[in-house]
């Protein structure tokens, strides 16, 4: 019997005692963290929340295992924002309905998820009408038509059923009880909030799939309402990416347990916390970003050069070498090393000292 057979669903239970102390960390975290940012400067704030938001996207997939380009998500977020970013590419159909869904989610927090906006959402998670190589039904609720709604796991053939969702006569009444209570019920502490509402849609499962990146959205909306600030500054589905199975093996303990969820609760806030500590290591890191073009602004550079530091600024992965600068600005291996050698006598890039063929370079970047 799974959680929403019981006579008691949707009546979640916990235990207060346990919850406070977890609950009481996250809000103050939360204050300080709200406190630190309006002392920032307009264009590090925005810097900020482009860094959390382009973050958020890209896990909150990967968790689902489909891996986004994060320059492509960079660079949809940043022209919603309204932010000149040079150097980054155009993003694909699939990558802009994904930062259109989390945008609209987040930006416009103080308006009512309704159905037509949630649909607009899973439509623009599947632009082509396919999870895939399967048609499936986008913008409206799931039929049955291939029978039961079941989460599984493992190679086909020899599929492991961990959850099986509410049969779809039953999603109307569902998700209008769903969405009622998220619209207007005001008495649940905001981020005890967010931690049901993901655990209740997803346990609804209303869509063909999606399900889980817009529990998130869901989850970051009530956040952000809790926050009182369309600004975001940290990132749940980041620290959700990093302990995977576990928050799939807490979901499924929950959804086949009573209606006491005090469990998914604690680890929830648990993931909660981490998520808002983890904004310092974000922080620093825009903080020495802006000291570096701060330090440079009299600094000439050619497009090619602002592409590669910039790059060297965010996720570059692996070393640096003149062929990789060369294939990544699409130039002659030549010019690479002009553009380097140029960049290394502004101060800007060092030797590693490795020499020979493994000769690479390391931006050097200025200390706070």
């Amino acid at each position: 019997m799974y959680i929403h057979h019981s006579k008691d669903w949707p009546n979640f239970k916990w235990d207060n005692d346990t919850l406070l102390p977890y609950v009481s960390k996250v809000r103050d975290l939360q204050g300080r963290l709200i406190g630190r940012m309006e002392g920032m400067g307009f264009e590090l704030r925005e810097e900020a929340v482009l860094e959390t938001l382009t973050e958020d996207i890209v896990k909150s997939s990967e968790i689902e295992g489909e891996l986004l380009n994060p320059e492509e998500v960079r660079s949809s977020v940043a022209r919603r924002l309204g932010m000149e970013i040079s150097g980054l590419p155009n993003a694909s159909r699939y990558v802009e309905g994904i930062v259109d869904m989390m945008l609209d989610a987040t930006q416009k927090y103080k308006d009512p998820v309704t159905k037509d906006r949630m649909c607009g959402w899973h439509a623009a998670l599947f632009p082509t009408g396919r999870s895939g190589m399967y048609k499936i039904t986008v913008g409206d609720w799931r039929g049955d038509e291939h029978g039961p709604m079941h989460v599984v796991s493992g190679p086909m053939g020899r599929e492991k059923v961990h959850y099986t969702a509410p049969e779809a006569p039953r999603l109307k009444k569902e998700m209008n009880r769903f969405l009622e209570w998220f619209n207007t019920d005001e008495s649940m502490e905001p981020v005890v909030k967010s931690a049901i509402a993901h655990l209740w849609f997803v346990s609804i499962h209303p869509f063909d799939d999606g399900n889980g990146r817009i529990a998130r959205a869901i989850a970051d909306t009530q956040l952000a309402r809790a926050d009182r600030t369309k600004q975001r500054f940290y990132s749940m589905s980041a620290q959700l990416m990093k302990l995977k199975k576990g928050y799939y093996d807490v979901l499924e303990s929950t959804q086949k347990g009573s209606m006491d969820v005090s469990q998914w609760l604690v680890w929830y806030f648990e993931r909660l916390t981490e998520a808002l500590e983890a904004t310092d290591e974000t922080l620093s890191k825009i903080l020495v970003k802006a000291k570096f073009w701060e330090l440079h602004k009299a600094t000439q550079f050619n497009e090619r050069q602002v592409e590669m530091i910039n790059k060297l600024q965010g996720d570059f992965v692996g070393k640096l070498h003149s062929s990789k600068w060369a294939k990544i600005t699409q130039v002659h291996r030549d010019t690479a090393r002009r553009d380097i050698q140029d960049l290394i006598e502004k101060g800007v890039l060092s030797d590693s000292g490795e020499g020979g063929r493994s000769t690479n370079y390391i931006l050097n970047l200025p200390a706070i």
